[in-house]
């Protein structure tokens, strides 16, 4: 197996986004509560992280958890559905198959408002974990299927919660997939050596680290990690690199009332940029990407 430690080499693609940024921003919102595994489900175990790790003994049900993750489909969701209303800003949400199945209503309004629609799996768990291409191929399918009965059409994008297998890309490939998204090692997208466009996100401009005890506890402190990357990467954007920035968001994380000011700040503060940033849809980057011939 090899890596690429290289990449771009420091001799970054002469290129702007569609409105003449070199910046652009990816909002990403992850939809995924109700397909977290759940021993209540049918699972074989549950979900130990949530605001506090679980100690409900292994095999039995979690309905404590279960909670923790409804919130963000009850309540969460809305709250950040109108504050992207408010900003009018695009997102794309990263949307688990059994959870869009259980709430198609929800995924389909995401839709409606003009979000992207992209795929996170069947369930919230590792590709890496599968023991089979043929088992990863079906649970791909579902995802695929669920996402386009409720929001009218196939996602064009993939990104699954920690790794991919040794299967994925090849699997996206087959069924068309526009760009790939399981990737944490550069600031502008790239293809693969199979020729896959990649499309790299980020863990550290990400709420999920309120969850992680060497991570954020209040909301300002996402809110002021962002604005750091922010001014580093207009500086470079400025200085003639093209960039791109990935901000991650949970419906059940900062959904919750002390926490969506991490949301709302960060999202007024992309609104206060204008031109000098691009946000948009990750399947509106890629595109733009791809036609400008950058790669």
């Amino acid at each position: 197996m090899t890596r690429d430690l290289t990449g771009y080499g420091g001799a970054w693609p002469d290129f702007r986004w569609p409105n003449g940024a070199r910046l652009a921003v990816s909002v990403v919102v992850n939809f995924e509560e109700g397909a977290e595994q759940q021993v209540g489900d049918g699972d074989t175990q549950s979900e130990r992280m949530g605001e506090v790790l679980s100690v409900v003994a292994p095999g039995t049900r979690d309905m404590g958890q279960e909670q923790i993750f409804a919130y963000g489909m009850r309540a969460g969701l809305w709250r950040m559905l109108d504050a992207l209303d408010r900003h009018c800003l695009p997102a794309t949400f990263l949307m688990c198959g059994r959870a869009v199945e259980r709430a198609e209503a929800q995924a389909a309004e995401i839709a409606r408002r003009g979000h992207e629609c992209a795929a996170h799996g069947w369930l919230w768990r590792p590709h890496s974990d599968y023991a089979t291409r043929a088992e990863e191929a079906r649970d791909l399918d579902r995802n695929i299927a669920a996402i386009a009965k409720a929001c009218g059409e196939p996602p064009r994008g993939f990104f699954c919660r920690g790794s991919e297998s040794i299967w994925t890309r090849s699997l996206l490939a087959e069924r068309g997939f526009l760009y790939a998204s399981n990737a944490f090692d550069d600031d502008l997208p790239y293809r693969d050596v199979e020729g896959m466009l990649v499309l790299p996100y980020a863990l550290d401009t990400n709420d999920m680290k309120f969850f992680h005890p060497n991570g954020f506890v209040r909301s300002a402190e996402m809110v002021e990690y962002v604005e750091d990357a922010l001014e580093t990467l207009l500086s470079e954007a400025e200085a003639g690199k093209p960039r791109l920035l990935n901000i991650g968001y949970h419906l059940r994380i900062v959904g919750r009332p002390a926490r969506f000011p991490a949301f709302e700040r960060v999202l007024a503060r992309l609104a206060t940029l204008g031109d000098r940033i691009w946000v948009a849809r990750r399947d509106r980057i890629a595109e733009a990407f791809s036609a400008h011939g950058a790669l």
